[in-house]
């Protein structure tokens, strides 16, 4: 997979030493470009991907799949569904290289609070993109541009749409541009699509 086009923060490492024992510790970070005083937490990654594969403890259940998220037999399987494909090298570039483009206009556009899905697709179509388009029974007509709103999230007892766009560029059938915006952060990075919603992250169920 090709990495985020997004601003990281560096990960970091903790490691104390003793005169017996040397325990290490490692600390991963991964997030994204966050507003100056935002809140922490509770802003959604629009990165995905299969969870990293690590070493089973002595003792672990011979049921527990190679890199499951929370040792749940079958959990790669159960969730094949958040899993993108795995994109051709020379479509990976070409996806790169739309992320490139994209990336400075949403960050423009977070710098400018303008991240209200008519805004985003307006500056969006700006760069020469053509809006993505289906007829009524779903066939797809052209275009690769596709910007709408978040999705909805469950909150206080009921669901809510929070404020911010998400994007989806399919610049090859196996190769995406996946980016969105909101208050807090923003993100853009080449990844290839997810089975089921193509160049959208599937939504977290409540």
């Amino acid at each position: 997979m090709t990495p985020s086009t997004s601003r990281r923060r560096k990960p970091v490492a903790v490691a104390g030493v003793g005169l017996v024992l040397a325990v290490g510790l490692a600390l991963t970070a991964c997030g994204q470009v966050r507003a100056p005083g935002a809140a922490g937490g509770g802003a959604p990654s629009a990165s995905a991907g299969a969870p990293s594969a690590s070493e089973s403890p002595a003792g672990a259940s011979p049921y527990v799949e190679p890199g499951a998220g929370d040792g749940a037999p079958h959990y790669n399987e159960n969730n094949a569904y958040r899993q993108t494909r795995e994109m051709s090298p020379e479509h990976a570039k070409d996806a790169e290289r739309e992320a490139e483009r994209i990336k400075p206009v949403i960050e423009r556009l977070w710098e400018q609070r303008k991240w209200d899905p008519a805004a985003v697709r307006t500056a969006l179509l700006r760069l020469g993109y053509e809006e993505e388009r289906f007829t009524e029974d779903g066939e797809r007509l052209g275009g690769k541009l596709t910007v709408r709103a978040m999705d909805k999230r469950y909150r206080d007892g009921g669901y809510v749409t929070p404020e911010g766009a998400l994007v989806g560029l399919r610049v090859h059938p196996d190769a995406c541009v996946m980016a969105f915006v909101q208050k807090s952060n923003f993100e853009v990075r080449a990844d290839g699509p997810y089975l089921e919603t193509g160049c959208f992250p599937p939504p977290f169920s409540h």
